[in-house]
Order: structure tokens, then C-alpha cells, then sequence
């Protein structure tokens, strides 16, 4: 009996050993992080201080048309206040595929950078789409198990690729943008991203209800490289940088540079006429300038709601609905918008330093809502 206690209280100190250790390290990563950036919270321009993985422009670049009426009409009293109080540093409005509208604020430009936070998802949405277009998946009911180890049993094993696109895991993951102790954070900042992703249980039925959570698109983003034996970065490129004809260099934020770990769920940098051509592609029903980049019943479920619960979301695109206009949406955090009205060709491009935190917790803040009023005001003057 005393040896059996015994052997329970060293398994227990190394257990606590183990934990000590790791949160020790944490602190460690957490502390060289902020003292480099010298703030507690994500921004724009941290691409500066985080390593990436450089993604080329385009070998055919192609440039944006420019509408016969480009900035002919003056932005709204209620616009110029929206853009300087969230810190807007680029606002665009696309009408039939031309520049109709394009501002840049706060020192910058066309070329830019800036970080997508979780638009990004959208771009991972559409490589997952790519993958099962090119036969590396069978469809979204591929089960994760197939391709990454340690979800063969209970929730866990009935966990699909497409559960993960629309945010239905179950994962046990805790989506907090300002608590810097927290599973969010420790994403951001850790240095091992991937292994910390396999840490987290799936304590729910997958694909039963809609739960926004960040984990989802990096372990689809592990699934999606199992299955085709490239980096995510690479795919991006190859399957839709090149050929939709990107102007400039993109920078995939990476954990650090051992583990090469694309934080695929966030940090995609790039500037607002780049971002754009993914809204165009989903406009478009997956075709650029005629070549078919992703299957159009593919783009089509993507931009429709899975859940009847949660009409506000797809399969990696954020969907509604203004003055009877249907749109859907790339969103990051901090108030970065490619949203996009099908029917009447338009496309808004937001990236700025701020958004409406007094709403954040609402399907679309005051802001997004704002932007689009302002925009087709505009529009229709």
C-alpha cells in the first residue's frame, strides 16, 4: 500500500513538475513578447515582430481596374468619424470589379501591409476547397482521423474536415481576445502552436451547433497539409496567389521558425486590393477571369448557413443580410472587412487598428454595420 501512495506521489510532482515547467516557459514567451512590442494586445503591424513565411506576389500580377467615377464623390461626415475614431487605414469600394472608392490613412498605402487576423480563415476555407477539388479529400465529411493522430475515439472520431470550416469542433477552446493567460493567447504568442492545438480535447458532438472558435481552422489547416503533403503557405500561393494575379508579397506569421507553423486561424498579411481578390473569386462563383479556381457548388455552400441555429455563419465566411441585400463577409479581428453583395456587384475593404468593442459581442458590430450604410450612401448619391 505505501509503495503504491508512493509511486502515486511522484507521478503527481512530475505531473506538477510538467505543468510548472510549461507555464513557466509560457511566461517566458509571453514576457520577451511584450517587451518587444511594448503593449498586451494583438495590432496590425505585428508582423514586424513575429517571423513569417514570405509569400510571393503573383509571376502575372494583375492590376485592379479603376472606375470611370474613382473618388469622384466625397465620403460621408458620418464615414470621416467612423474612420478616425477605429484608426481606418484603408477603405475601399469595388463596383463591377473597378476601384470606385479608395482611401488610405495614417501613413499608409496601396502596398501596405497589414494583418488579416481571421479573414484568413476564409483564405484556409477556400485551400480546404481547393484540396477536395483536387482529389486530397474525398468531401467534407472526411474524418480528421484520416489525416491527424489522436481522434480515433469518442467525440473525437466522428470529428469531420467540414466541422471544423464551419465551426461546429467541440473542441474545448476558450475564444478570449484580452485575457493574456488564456488558451487564445498562448496561440498568439506560443512557440509551438500545432502541439498545443492536439492538447485540447473534443468534449462536444462535432457538428451539432455553431461555436466560433479559432482552434477549428488551425487543426484544419494541420488536416489539409497531412492530406497534401505541403506547407498551407505554399498551397495558398500556387492554388490562388499566382494565378489571381496578386500585386504584392503576402506574410504568413509563423509560430517560430523551428516549428514552422503558419498561424493558419489568424495573421495573413496583406494589403486591402490583395485581400479583395479573394472576395472577387467568392463573387464569382470560384472562377477568375475565366479559369476555375474552386467548384462553384463548393462556393456556393461555403456563402449559405449550416446551421438553422446560426444563420450568420457558413463555411468560413460570415453571412447577412442589408436592406434586403444579402452579403457575406471575410472578418478579423480589430475591424478588418472584405464584404461582398453578389447580386449588386459591390465590395467593401476595411483594415484599421480599431473597431466597436461596445458591440463586439453581437453577430456584426456597429462599425461592419456602419461601414456598409455609409458605403451605399455613397453609392446612391
Amino acid at each position: 500500500m505505501k509503495k503504491k501512495i508512493g509511486i502515486i506521489i511522484v507521478l503527481l510532482l512530475l505531473f506538477f513538475s510538467y505543468k510548472f515547467r510549461s507555464e513557466l516557459f509560457y511566461l517566458s514567451e509571453l514576457s520577451k513578447t511584450i517587451y518587444k512590442i511594448q503593449r498586451t494586445e494583438a495590432d496590425i503591424t505585428d508582423y514586424k515582430y513575429f517571423d513569417n513565411i514570405e509569400i510571393p506576389k503573383s509571376k502575372n500580377p494583375q492590376t485592379w481596374p479603376i472606375h470611370a467615377n474613382y473618388n469622384q464623390t466625397l465620403l460621408t461626415t458620418s464615414l470621416k468619424s467612423i474612420h478616425k475614431e477605429f484608426g481606418t487605414v484603408a477603405f475601399l469600394i469595388i463596383k463591377n470589379d473597378s476601384i470606385w472608392h479608395e482611401k488610405y490613412y495614417n501613413g499608409y498605402n496601396k502596398n501596405s501591409y497589414s494583418n488579416s487576423f481571421s479573414m484568413s480563415k476564409s483564405i484556409v476555407n477556400a485551400i480546404m476547397g481547393r484540396a477536395i477539388q483536387e482529389g486530397y479529400f474525398n468531401s467534407l465529411d472526411d474524418k480528421v482521423s484520416s489525416y491527424v493522430e489522436g481522434y480515433n475515439e469518442g467525440y473525437a472520431s466522428k470529428l469531420t474536415i467540414g466541422d471544423l470550416s464551419s465551426m461546429s469542433s467541440g473542441m474545448k477552446w476558450t475564444e478570449n481576445y484580452t485575457n493574456i493567460f488564456g488558451v487564445t493567447a498562448r496561440a498568439y504568442v506560443g512557440s509551438n502552436l500545432n502541439k498545443l492545438i492536439l492538447s485540447r480535447p473534443i468534449i462536444k458532438e462535432p457538428g451539432k451547433s455553431f461555436e466560433y472558435l479559432s482552434s477549428d481552422t488551425q487543426l484544419l489547416a494541420m488536416a489539409i497539409e497531412k492530406a497534401t503533403q505541403k506547407k498551407i503557405s505554399e498551397l495558398a500561393y500556387n492554388w490562388f496567389w499566382n494565378p489571381m494575379g496578386a500585386e504584392n508579397n503576402a506574410l504568413w506569421q509563423i509560430d517560430n521558425i523551428k516549428t514552422n507553423n503558419e498561424k493558419a486561424y489568424c495573421c495573413f498579411n496583406s494589403n486591402a486590393r490583395d485581400f479583395a481578390r479573394f472576395g472577387k473569386l467568392y463573387k464569382d462563383n470560384g472562377f477568375w477571369n475565366g479559369e476555375k479556381l474552386l467548384d462553384s457548388t463548393f462556393v456556393k455552400k461555403s456563402t449559405s448557413k449550416r446551421f438553422d441555429s446560426s444563420p450568420e455563419y457558413g463555411y468560413g465566411f460570415w453571412l447577412g443580410e442589408f436592406k434586403e441585400k444579402k452579403f457575406f463577409s471575410m472578418r478579423g479581428h480589430l475591424g478588418q472587412y472584405v464584404i461582398v453583395f453578389p447580386r449588386d456587384n459591390i465590395m467593401i475593404v476595411r483594415l484599421g487598428k480599431s473597431h466597436d468593442k461596445k458591440t463586439e459581442n453581437e453577430t456584426f458590430s456597429k462599425d461592419f454595420l456602419d461601414y456598409i450604410k455609409e458605403a451605399f450612401k455613397m453609392l446612391n448619391a
